[in-house]
């Protein structure tokens, strides 16, 4: 985290300590996912510096066992959410040649490759999508973005679902690749974004970038 700390005015204000003592207030009447040690997991896991690609997502998944802080990503072992099943089918067809191939659910190995996989409100209430909507998350998942825009060049933007694309104001379309498509849950991923090529998007612009292509 420190390397975010030195970018990120609210970071700098400890507005992120003030977040962690509003949930952990919110854990003494409700189950709250991620745990507590897990809910800056996307910025301890892919610095700020590293950054190539951000993947933005709603809030966590709300089911035991699921979240732990990388977004779209459950850890080892647990089931593919439908969300994770429709990426992944995505990736197989527009990467793979709709070749069948068995994915690791954790996707740290994504965010080992600079990508930030950040949801835009970072905790949730068990059971209940949404819940923690007014915390006070937005105001910091809109200032990463905007820093991230600001203080760097050539970024991949991945906005999936409405709340990401809600977010697009705050890129700057003329430094970096912004790609938007409906959000790849179930309900909504046969309206565009099966088919949307996403994956093969953000590698090609990468290598014109200069950059080494994500191994998806």
């Amino acid at each position: 985290m420190k390397d975010w700390i030195k970018r990120i005015p609210l970071l700098q204000e400890n507005y992120h300590l003030e977040m962690l003592k509003k949930v952990a207030t919110r854990r003494k009447s409700e189950v709250v996912y991620p745990e507590q040690a897990k809910i800056f997991y996307a910025l301890e896991q892919t610095s700020f510096d590293d950054v190539r690609v951000v993947i933005l997502g709603q809030d966590p998944y709300h089911g035991p066992g699921q979240a732990h802080g990388l977004a779209f990503s459950v850890p080892e072992g647990v089931k593919a959410p439908p969300t994770l099943v429709n990426i992944f089918k995505e990736i197989s067809a527009d990467i793979y040649q709709g070749k069948r191939k068995a994915f690791n659910t954790d996707l740290t190995r994504w965010a080992a490759q600079g990508i930030l996989l950040l949801n835009t409100v970072l905790t949730v209430q068990q059971g209940k999508a949404g819940a923690h909507r007014k915390l006070g998350w937005q105001q910091f998942s809109d200032e990463i973005i905007a820093e991230l825009s600001e203080q760097k060049e050539s970024l991949v933007f991945l906005l999936w679902g409405n709340p990401a694309r809600e977010k697009k104001p705050l890129i700057d379309a003329e430094k970096h690749l912004i790609l938007e498509a409906p959000h790849p849950s179930p309900l909504s991923a046969f309206r565009g974004f099966l088919g949307c090529r996403h994956f093969s998007q953000t590698n090609k612009y990468l290598q014109e970038q200069g950059m080494t292509p994500v191994e998806w």
